[in-house]
């Protein structure tokens, strides 16, 4: 039996206002989608964030000790599924608790970590493959771990929950290139950005001269367009879900495509800073995903297998995808 540190019913009304604090505050568009699932699928969906920001202000965050608290992390997941008596990280302990009540995968949540490790080191993408496979280990996974607490009861859907998140990460590679640039990292693959270091990209935010402008703007608007073929998968796979969560997240895939969107429209613009959608620009994205979201399919959609051809040699791949 597995000890729970501390556990009580206020604290976990501590950690699910928290949770909700933390989504409200860093998460806006999923924020702004959350309204439209039920309170119980809500509720799970930002345990689920709260246990991802952990995770992700852990790898941001600078430390030194970053890489040993996730390895920290892994180590407790793993026993955790073996459900040895162990104390726990808080946060592990929630998120494993979460695990037991809707059945999410914890080998995603291990691979979300073995992403989040990667990153801490110096970050080299060299091309698409392996962009994908990145894209995978830190938000595709987290679409494997959403898909049941969504009420996904067909295992088909995983594959195209997978989609979804590497399509949405590939909008956060294209939306904050000079944000990264500034903290000495870059997610474009070098195949499509050439030889440009982050501090190259950081010099082009305020030159308007610089000469890796043009062949990095080029890099996302190649970034966006791979993100396109991702989106249009895991779209489909929506349907696999109850019709209001397919709805909701349908609504916050394409609040979040927007900005893509936007960006492109730029020529890939992306010393211009960040690229947000507003409540304007929320609401009609909304308006505009609902009618391609209630519309009924006849057949369940079938996955393309060429989008995972990048994760078959990494063994990201489930056979029942």
């Amino acid at each position: 039996m597995r000890v729970i540190v501390g556990a009580s019913r206020s604290r976990d009304l501590s950690s699910e206002k928290e949770a909700e604090r933390l989504l409200r505050e860093n998460g806006k568009s999923f924020y702004w989608a959350r309204r439209f699932l039920g309170k119980t699928a809500a509720r799970r969906a930002t345990l689920l964030y709260a246990f991802c920001r952990f995770l992700d202000d852990i790898a941001d965050g600078d430390r030194p000790d970053g890489p040993e608290i996730l390895k920290r992390v892994d180590e407790e997941l793993c026993r955790g599924a073996s459900t040895a008596t162990q104390e726990l990280i808080p946060e592990v302990e929630i998120f494993l608790c979460l695990c037991e009540e809707v059945g999410i995968p914890i080998t995603a949540a291990r691979d979300l970590v073995a992403g989040l490790i990667f990153d801490q080191g110096t970050v080299a993408i060299r091309d698409e493959e392996e962009l994908v496979k990145y894209c995978y280990q830190v938000a595709g996974t987290v679409g494997l771990m959403m898909a049941p607490i969504l009420g996904r009861t067909d295992s088909r859907a995983d594959a195209f929950a997978v989609d979804l998140g590497i399509a949405m990460q590939l909008t956060n590679i294209a939306r904050d290139v000079a944000e990264d640039a500034l903290l000495n990292r870059c997610y474009l693959p070098s195949s499509w950005r050439g030889p440009f270091t982050p501090a190259d990209i950081s010099e082009g935010i305020q030159n308007p001269d610089a000469i890796c402008r043009k062949s990095v703007a080029d890099a996302v608007s190649n970034t966006i367009e791979l993100a396109e073929n991702y989106y249009a998968s895991g779209l489909a796979g929506l349907t696999y879900l109850p019709l209001q969560n397919n709805i909701a997240i349908g609504i916050a895939a394409f609040v979040y495509r927007a900005i893509g969107k936007r960006l492109k429209q730029k020529g890939g613009a992306w010393w211009l800073g960040r690229e947000i959608v507003g409540p304007g620009g929320k609401l009609l994205a909304s308006a505009t995903s609902l009618p391609r979201l209630m519309r009924v399919y006849r057949e369940m959609p079938t996955h393309d297998l060429n989008l995972h051809r990048p994760l078959q040699s990494t063994g990201h791949i489930n056979a029942n995808w």
